[in-house]
């Protein structure tokens, strides 16, 4: 069962795009809709390239698309998302691309079709600043990188 009726999201379809499968969810607990690349492209190790998709989008105010790694291909050939996850935000009306880095050791070839990352479409909650010349004390106050254990 679904928490929440689907949020329809307007996309446009590039002409590199057209005979391509629009982003879609593998199964009905998906959380992440699976999108293709709309290009060829062989990605040397430690290399990243932006992977066009041939879509444009405009998503709803209030909320987002994350951009996410697939785990299938970061375990088997070493290939994420560096800014995972990656934000598409509701005014960005230009093409999706993908960033993919290769942490492998060798080449890893995209081909126009292969499903190269997860898109989810997340709520957005903008803050506000209120400047303070203190904070409320916690058990864990300042401390930082590593203050919790391993």
């Amino acid at each position: 069962m679904h928490s929440a009726d689907p949020v329809p999201v307007r996309v446009r379809r590039l002409a590199h795009n057209a005979d391509l499968p629009l982003p879609a969810y593998a199964t009905t607990g998906a959380a992440g809709m699976d999108v293709v690349a709309a290009e060829d492209v062989a990605i040397a190790p430690g290399a990243r390239h932006a992977v066009a998709t041939g879509l444009a989008m405009a998503i709803p105010p209030g909320f987002e698309i994350q951009v996410r790694p697939r785990s299938g291909l970061a375990l088997k050939h070493g290939v994420t998302v560096p800014n995972t996850p990656g934000t598409i935000d509701s005014d960005y009306r230009g093409e999706l691309k993908v960033i993919l880095i290769n942490h492998g050791d060798s080449t890893f070839v995209v081909q126009r079709g292969d499903r190269v990352a997860q898109l989810v479409l997340a709520p957005v909650t903008q803050a506000t600043w209120l400047e303070s010349d203190e904070l409320d004390s916690t058990a864990r106050g300042a401390g930082g990188f590593g203050s919790t254990g391993i």
